[in-house]
């Protein structure tokens, strides 16, 4: 395997790691994801479909695809992490919480159990003081570097 296919391999399967990280979160750990964290994991999802294309096709542009896709992540969570620190407003529909999809008669009903609405202004996990969008937006510029680094490589 060429030095450039290990790059691109480790970044898609570091987009891989944080997808199934969040899921974990979500499904293992009850977490749900707000709007926003869901928006932060499009770009992944694109960066593993981007690696995979780029490890059986080569082309030299695929990289700097993926390179985009992360750090379109890393945006999101950029944002993300300033509407958690008020450092600005965050989406309307996201940061005053939703119950968009359930009909009045859920509404009504006692017996259909409705999940709080997840709001994207408050932080709902951290590690040494980050939360979840801050790592997403960290990482997220490392493998856009990781990205480049495959995009500097020649395919031999």
């Amino acid at each position: 395997m060429s030095q450039r296919n290990k790059l691109v391999f480790l970044a898609a399967a570091g987009s891989a790691g944080l997808l199934l990280g969040a899921f974990g979160f979500q499904y293992i750990g009850g977490m749900f994801p707000c709007e926003l964290c869901l928006l932060q994991r499009w770009p992944h999802a694109a960066a593993i479909a981007i690696g995979v294309f780029a490890l059986f096709c080569g082309a030299r542009l695929l990289p700097y695809l993926g390179a985009l896709a992360a750090l379109a992540s890393a945006g999101v969570a950029l944002f993300h992490t300033g509407v958690e620190r008020a450092w600005w407003e965050g989406l309307a529909s996201c940061s005053g919480g939703s119950l968009g999809g359930l009909s009045v008669d859920d509404l009504l009903n006692p017996s259909v159990v409705i999940a709080a609405p997840v709001r994207c202004d408050a932080v709902a996990w951290e590690m040494f003081g980050l939360s979840m969008a801050s790592w997403n937006g960290i990482l997220s510029v490392v493998l856009a570097l990781v990205w480049l680094a495959a995009a500097r490589k020649d395919a031999a």
